[in-house]
């Protein structure tokens, strides 16, 4: 089969959506398929001389909304050379263009809206759900209607995804979602790890990683933070290390320096280390070197880094805004609590008073969760059997 995927950016600062797509084409690859992808990228974008897979810039784009006169036409010459082309994520120009060049030709597309769908987004940001109900009817609607298929990650996504517009239809599929997991050695990258950040030899560290954006909750597990430190012993406090991971989110700029600001008005710097964007070994060896994974958002469509930390049989503390929660709590992979102070302080002191034979066996649950739901290697071919079921060639 030869896919083509679509996306605004293949900047990795972008989480999620784009590392989604890397870890599918992969797999897809090695299945014997043709995997190509079109972002509007600049095409001298640091990013894209070393992208894994095939990658045609269009941009440079302008505006939010990722506007480019190169893509049309390029798609307009190009859509023949494949079976099926991905829309992935909402609200940018590639998902229009893509309706607007395909809708009446033998070249169907589909649609992975990664969690963008949520209510979250409608109760957060009031004036641009207004915005987007602007647009939905002539845009994003007929997008979704006209698509082969919108694909959700899980469940709760699909769930979910019903409840920000009235004025909604579309044939939806639920295909599992994954990621390769934790490759190299341990013992390495931890050291690599241990190595750049020596304070942290010898704490028991908890980690947050992922991009500074208000949804991550990374203010609230802060406050949780200070909260739970302050009736410890002294033993306990000394031993204890909060790791925080991630770059600043590109459209929520400032956050980071915010968290920053909170962590020295709780005074927490002697407690806290922040490490900017970790990536390949640095990445796995922060993993490596935690007792636990903790992530309170307030919306997470799947949560790669949640799925790597089990790849790591690293317990995971999370938010029911999760929409993988439901899965972890079935696998007894980690602990989950509500998405406010109460319960990010919760996550902490039931982490803590967990016997310690119990957290060995959440580790053995935890690895064992990311094999049974997470892993791209199975997980993709649910993508390409959704694809057949579809009519897509063999």
């Amino acid at each position: 089969m030869k896919i083509l995927h679509i996306i605004h950016s293949a900047n990795p600062v972008n989480g999620g959506p784009i590392e989604g797509v890397r870890q599918l084409s992969a797999v897809n690859l090695e299945r014997g398929h043709t995997v190509e992808v079109v972002t509007m990228d600049p095409p001298d974008a640091p990013w894209i001389e070393n992208f894994p897979v095939r990658i045609h810039a269009t941009g440079p784009s302008y505006l939010g909304y990722g506007y480019t006169p190169r893509l049309a036409p390029w798609l307009e010459a190009h859509r023949r050379d494949f079976d099926i082309v991905v829309v992935n994520g909402l609200w940018q120009y590639g998902g229009y263009c893509a309706w607007n060049i395909l809708r009446n030709t033998n070249t169907p597309y589909c649609v992975f809206p990664h969690g963008m769908l949520d209510p979250w987004f409608k109760r957060e940001y009031p004036l641009k759900h207004l915005k987007k109900w602007l647009y939905w009817p002539w845009g994003e609607y007929r997008i979704l209607r006209d698509a082969l298929a919108v694909f959700f990650t899980c469940e709760e996504e699909r769930r979910l995804a019903r409840r920000s517009f009235w004025l909604y239809k579309c044939d939806e599929i639920v295909v599992n979602y994954g990621t390769r997991g934790a490759e190299g050695d341990a013992a390495k990258q931890r050291e690599i790890f241990l190595s750049a950040h020596p304070r942290l030899r010898g704490k028991r560290i908890l980690l947050f990683l992922g991009r500074f954006h208000k949804k991550k909750g990374a203010d609230l597990l802060l406050d949780a933070f200070r909260h739970f430190l302050n009736d410890k012993p002294e033993a306990a406090r000394e031993n204890l290390a909060l790791v925080m991971a991630g770059p600043q989110d590109p459209v929520d700029v400032g956050f980071l320096e915010k968290a920053k600001d909170l962590c020295r008005e709780f005074n927490l710097d002697d407690k806290v280390v922040w490490t900017g964007m970790l990536k390949d070994d640095m990445k796995w060896g922060a993993f490596h070197s935690a007792e636990a994974f903790i992530l309170p958002s307030h919306q997470e469509n799947f949560g790669i880094a949640v799925a790597e930390a089990l790849s790591c049989s690293l317990p995971v503390l999370i938010s029911n805004k999760i929409n993988i929660w439901r899965e972890v709590t079935l696998h007894g992979a980690g602990l989950v609590e509500s998405d406010d102070s109460t319960g990010t302080r919760l996550l902490l002191e039931r982490w803590w008073k967990l016997p310690q034979d119990e957290r060995a066996a959440m580790r053995l649950r935890a690895l064992e969760c990311f094999q049974t739901r997470f892993e791209v290697t199975s997980t993709g071919n649910t993508f390409i059997s959704a694809l057949h079921m579809l009519g897509m060639p063999k």
